[in-house]
């Protein structure tokens, strides 16, 4: 299994796109009111860093997984400790994200559907994918999907300019300060950390070297368009209206009419959602059966994969409704996976294996 780097470049794009759209614009207004661009513009550069820094980390092993250099670099028990992190947080985070792609399909599609048919459909598909093609073939899905992202979000927001109101932008700072923009920040930051998934993907390119320039370049485009759309959301409701709204991008989808014949362009919003939705519960869904088997040392590690499905359809199925959602992004998300597993292990697994490669002084 090898990927490319436009294969790293479009899967880190996907993989950061659709669920920090839906999930991080409305929390981030509603703290940092009409200087959200700000926020947005703080938590790109320090993305971007996070997703640098885990990177120059995962080279310094490019041949070896977060699995074993963690153990190379801290030795056996340390370096499990560090796996068994990342595994609770891939584990826990594609059963969340699992019910809530089946709630939002509920709501907004299939309103009569029950939900395990739901987590059912979804998981063969994420089964299919990662018994046939690994990780390969979730890079080529990914090369895929990424152009058609960009192509409905770039007629989405083309669409939504002639509802532009420029003084939902004012007043600017005198109303928020540094730490409303700051807290604003911290909620698309932490979806930015997920980026830290190249920990893992780096031992998987054919070219190590073109890991970092594919992942940065990914993790800025996908910036761009997040923070567009939050701009045009800004710009189109003001912060009163989009602090309280749950989808914001949905509800600026459905808002859009030119001349009473283009309307209803929410299915274009879902769209984009459940493709990108879809690259990252594979990704998280490779990471978590792959990084288990290296584990406990299994010779084929798809045989984690029925464990896994049958795992997942449990903790989808006994997840609480959206409500949830926000409060594990609230909580776990932002107070611990951000500063611990998105910055802080990265960190210091590069300071120690710095130390550890330093030539002795004679």
């Amino acid at each position: 299994m090898k990927l490319s780097g436009l294969q790293i470049f479009w899967l880190m794009f996907t993989f950061e796109t659709g669920n920090t759209i839906l999930l991080t614009i409305g929390p981030a207004i509603k703290e940092a009111n009409q200087d959200v661009w700000i926020s947005y513009f703080i938590a790109d550069i320090l993305g971007t860093l996070i997703v640098y820094g885990a990177t120059k980390t995962a080279l310094l092993y490019p041949k070896h997984t977060l699995v074993q250099y963690s153990q190379i670099i801290l030795g056996r028990l340390l370096g499990t400790v560090v796996i068994l992190n990342y595994l609770v947080q891939w584990y826990s985070v594609l059963g969340n994200i699992l019910r809530q792609f089946a709630d939002l399909t509920i709501t907004l599609l299939l309103p009569k559907t029950p939900s395990w048919t739901l987590f059912l459909s979804m998981l063969l598909l994420l089964i299919y994918l990662n018994f046939i093609g690994g990780i390969e073939g979730i890079g080529r899905c990914a090369e895929v999907f990424g152009p058609i992202i960009i192509f409905s979000v770039i007629m989405l927001i083309i669409l939504s300019v002639k509802d532009f109101q420029i003084l939902n932008l004012l007043p600017v700072f005198t109303d928020t300060g540094v730490h409303s923009i700051w807290k604003g920040t911290l909620t698309p930051l932490s979806f930015y950390g997920e980026s830290v998934i190249m920990l893992m993907l780096v031992s998987f390119m054919d070219k190590p070297e073109n890991a970092l320039k594919s992942a940065c370049l990914g993790m800025i485009f996908a910036a761009i368009i997040v923070s567009i759309i939050a701009f045009c959301v800004l710009l189109v409701f003001g912060q009163e209206i989009s602090g309280i709204l749950r989808q914001p991008t949905f509800d600026i989808a459905s808002y859009i009419s030119v001349l009473d014949f283009i309307q209803n362009l929410e299915i274009i919003a879902i769209l984009v959602w459940i493709l990108s939705v879809f690259i990252k519960l594979s990704v998280y869904f490779f990471l978590a059966c792959y990084g288990t088997a290296q584990l406990f040392k299994l010779k084929d590690w798809r045989r984690m994969i029925w464990i896994a499905a049958i795992l997942f359809f449990v903790l989808a199925q006994f997840y609480p409704s959206n409500a949830y959602t926000f409060s594990f992004m609230n909580t776990y998300w932002i107070y611990y996976m951000l500063p611990i597993n998105a910055v802080g292990i990265p960190l210091f697994l590069r300071m120690i294996a710095a130390i550890r490669k330093r030539p002795s002084q004679t």
